[in-house]
């Protein structure tokens, strides 16, 4: 029987087979997204919460991160509505940038880049938990 955990994220521990160092930003991803790239993986690294097989979620996340900022660079030059000829309307760029800073805090958090989801994850190098639920056997 499988139990499924309604409401609830798995918490986020360190893993085997972790990155020893903080590799370079894809050149493709945008400045923004290098420059969010260079503040988060070393932390990744040093916490030993990111493989190679998942740095494509930090490159989403990174992304995410980047074309929010320039939507809302957008909307900051061109402000939140524009004239059409039926009247106002909302700007393209509010869609994208509620809709990216929405990716970015859900990608934040399977990272273990936000408040609530450090507080789930330990870190450190796997058997090395001084509060082991198993405790000493």
């Amino acid at each position: 029987m499988v139990v499924l955990m309604r409401g609830r994220k798995p918490a986020i521990t360190a893993l085997d087979g972790a990155l020893s160092t903080a590799p370079a930003a894809p050149k493709w991803l945008p400045p923004h997204a290098r420059t969010e790239w260079r503040r988060v993986v070393p932390q990744l690294v040093a916490d030993r919460k990111i493989a190679a097989h998942e740095l494509a979620t930090v490159e989403s996340y990174c992304l995410a991160v980047a074309t929010m900022r320039s939507a809302e660079e957008a909307v900051r030059k061109h402000g939140l509505t524009y004239e059409s000829d039926s009247g106002p309307k909302r700007r393209p760029e509010t869609t994208i940038l509620k809709e990216n800073l929405e990716a970015a805090r859900r990608l934040a958090a399977e990272l273990g880049l936000t408040p609530a989801s450090r507080t789930k994850n330990k870190g450190g190098a796997p058997g090395n938990d001084d509060d082991d639920a198993l405790g000493d056997i």
